[in-house]
């Protein structure tokens, strides 16, 4: 089964293509159709979205059914022609291209540009796209709509414009900085992971783009959500670069008690690395788009956690009080790591979160779904207050979101965790090895490092230090024998006279 991080990454082949390419497709008339203009300011969409909450969820209409049964393949067989995006043929610094209905996108997004204090809509137009002669005949009425959006800039060479972005999908968005590979996605907000209810899905179901000056290297968004719970209103700065950086203002309001929200929410994938290699039959030495959750919590520690592919749904809280910041990081970054020359899962981004105030007493809550392919996104996290929001209440938040392959701060932090891997002893137990990343202040001698190792259950040995004539930086090693325990939670940690030296490493053992 093909899923929507397979059709994104089609899309995004398709979007490079070159037009010459496609010497039977019809030449559209370019340009994009507006509507009526109408005022437009930032309070608008929060007045909409608090007055929308007031009432009864009306789902959207759906697109005809003749574009909702389109298969993969047929989807993949019509894409928006660069010729006709947003903002083509001028000296404006962005180009905007917006994505066809269908799949599993059946139902459309409203999209308007504004300028000069004014918004006018994007009129579904099929004449700006281009297909091949096997995309099949399908109904054109006016249910139809864009469902997304993809931003372009000139990203590492003047003259050609790159997609660094793409909005499509309920609230799915994702980001690369310059010359990376999409990877794992954001959501606008997250409501009810893994409760046995099911999850809801909120949509941003309408977009504001404010037209930018001559020269700007940020473009701002604004977003319209809506669910059957609740509404909010959303709105992103968004500055490409080696590090495309998304600044997010966003009010949520109750139509329903929300008992469990997940703010800036992030979904990745996660198969298989050296922790789990027996239950993987690959030529390939790990699977993922991203390895590990990091936190930098209030009270200042930084923790790495392994992600890990378990056998039965694991979620995991990491209780906190106004965090420092979050993220779900790719630290694999070697083409020899993965081996994979068409998923170039070395070149996938990190994505770290940085609280723009307070949030409180909550938890970072890590959400992982048992997977036997690459193709499901299995990883969730964000970030859960502990306090529900009451209906008819709201809640406004901010934070900042920082595409990159090593986003997260690096001044006055502790050792990383570069790796970690863990295999059968001949004569019973299992061997964990944590590697650390080497830096000026780790002593040459390694005995003056203090150990702390400890584990929820089971023998373990005393852990030994040495040095990784590869990294150049600490090796911790231990034995643990699980005899009956189905699960072990392990915390690590390299210290210095009484200091943090190293990242605080914590891991699940889980039996396979």
């Amino acid at each position: 089964m093909m899923l929507r991080r397979d059709v994104l990454k089609s899309l995004a082949a398709l979007a490079t293509a070159p037009t010459a390419a496609l010497a039977d497709a019809a030449t559209p008339e370019p340009g994009l159709q507006q509507g009526t203009a109408t005022p437009f300011t930032a309070e608008l969409v929060r007045t909409r979205a608090q007055a929308l909450a007031q009432t009864d969820y009306t789902p959207r209409p759906y697109v005809p059914e003749s574009w909702r049964n389109l298969s993969y393949d047929q989807y993949r067989k019509i894409w928006f022609d660069g010729r006709n995006a947003l903002w083509q043929g001028t000296e404006g610094p962005q180009r905007v291209d917006l994505l066809p209905p269908g799949l599993y996108f059946p139902q459309p997004v409203e999209i308007n540009v504004v300028q000069d204090g004014q918004a006018r809509p994007l009129l579904f137009d099929l004449g700006v796209f281009d297909s091949t002669d096997k995309f099949p005949e399908v109904e054109v009425d006016d249910t139809l709509g864009y469902s997304g959006l993809r931003l372009r800039a000139e990203l590492q060479q003047p003259g050609i414009f790159q997609e660094y972005a793409v909005f499509q999908g309920a609230s799915y968005f994702r980001g690369i900085g310059a010359g990376e590979t999409y990877g794992l996605s954001a959501r606008g907000l997250a409501l009810n992971t893994a409760e046995p209810e099911g999850e809801e899905f909120p949509d941003f179901i309408a977009f504001w783009l404010e037209t930018p000056k001559p020269g700007a290297r940020s473009v701002v968004l604004h977003a319209l959500l809506d669910s059957p719970s609740c509404t909010g209103a959303y709105r992103f700065k968004i500055t490409h670069g080696e590090t495309l950086t998304m600044a997010v203002e966003a009010e949520i309001f109750a139509r329903q008690e929300l008992l469990h929200v997940g703010i800036a929410p992030l979904t990745s994938m996660f198969l298989f690395d050296e922790t789990m290699r027996e239950r993987f039959s690959d030529f390939r030495p790990a699977v993922h788009d991203s390895d590990g959750l990091m936190i930098h919590n209030g009270a200042g520690e930084v923790i790495w956690r392994p992600l890990s592919n378990p056998k039965h749904l694991q979620i995991s809280a990491f209780a906190d009080d106004s965090p420092r910041g979050f993220g779900l990081m790719q630290r694999a970054r070697a083409f020899s790591d993965f081996a994979d020359l068409e998923a170039l899962y070395h070149n996938r981004p990190a994505l770290w979160v940085t609280p723009g105030e307070d949030w409180g007493p909550g938890s970072v809550t890590l959400v992982e779904i048992p997977a036997d392919l690459e193709v499901y996104d299995n990883i969730v996290s964000y970030w859960r207050p502990a306090a529900p929001i009451p209906a008819g209440a709201s809640h406004r938040m901010s934070y900042r979101l920082d595409w990159a392959d090593d986003p997260a701060p690096r001044a006055s932090m502790p050792l990383r965790v570069l790796n970690t891997a863990i295999g059968d002893r001949p004569e019973g137990g299992k061997v964990v090895i944590v590697d650390f990343e080497a830096r000026a202040d780790v002593p040459e001698d390694l005995t003056q490092l203090d150990i702390v190792l400890r584990s929820s259950s089971g023998e373990m040995s005393q852990g030994l230090v040495q040095r990784n004539p590869e990294t150049g930086g600490p090796r911790l090693a231990f034995t643990f024998y699980p005899q009956e325990a189905e699960l072990i939670e392990f915390r690590a940690q390299l210290r210095l006279e009484g200091a943090a030296l190293t990242e605080v490493w914590l891991y699940r053992w889980t039996r396979a």
